[in-house]
């Protein structure tokens, strides 16, 4: 089935959410799930079915230290957790 996930379309074999999470191999601690703009409860991934056409936002904490991904996948990902950008925003310290 195709669905769209973080904006991309994708096609997937996993009937819930946490069959994704499993395909994908992100600990489902580790993330927040948004499904056609609606936060699916963490307890609520293993009976919530995924269909044709939905949306699904995948939402990482994020944290000094370690990485959601496994270590196979940490070479090919480069760096894991790229900062967001800001129009306009410049490195460097604060100038009060």
């Amino acid at each position: 089935m195709r669905i769209k996930i973080n904006g991309k379309p994708e096609e997937i074999e996993a009937k819930t959410v946490l069959e994704l999470l499993r395909a994908k191999e992100i600990e489902p601690r580790m993330v927040s799930v948004e499904l056609n703009s609606t936060i699916v409860d963490r307890e609520a991934y293993a009976i919530t079915s995924l269909n044709e056409g939905d949306m699904l936002e995948l939402l990482f904490f994020m944290g000094g230290g370690g990485s959601i991904y496994p270590a196979s996948q940490a070479s090919e990902r480069g760096r894991l957790h790229p900062a967001p950008t800001v129009e306009g925003a410049t490195r460097g310290p604060i100038k009060r």
